[in-house]
């Protein structure tokens, strides 16, 4: 499984959730077993040569029709804005689904 999140820096442990028009970098996170097994950032998510099955937003009022165009699913981080934070509530199924 394979997440995009836009942050507000290119460290892991420190980089937090961000708007769409205000991200400084892209955070791939490859998971596997329910564990984080890479995160590798990007400046411009179309530098991102994997596939990527969702994206995660701040909110629900994100412009987001371009991943809905690319068939990518797009989550909601309600009130988690770490990458571990978001990593966690993705397992648990505690993200709000706005593909549907």
């Amino acid at each position: 499984m394979n997440l995009i999140i836009p942050v507000d820096c290119n460290k892991r442990h420190e980089a937090l959730l961000t708007t769409l028009d205000s991200s400084e970098d892209w955070a791939f996170v490859e998971l596997d077993d329910g564990q984080i097994v890479n995160c590798t950032f990007y400046k411009d998510r179309h530098d991102i040569i994997d596939f990527v099955e969702t994206v995660v937003v701040i909110n629900e009022l994100e412009y987001v029709w371009q991943f809905q165009e690319e068939g990518i699913a797009i989550l909601v981080a309600p009130k988690q804005r770490s990458i571990d934070e978001i990593v966690e509530a993705f397992l648990f199924k505690e993200l709000h689904d706005l593909s549907v």
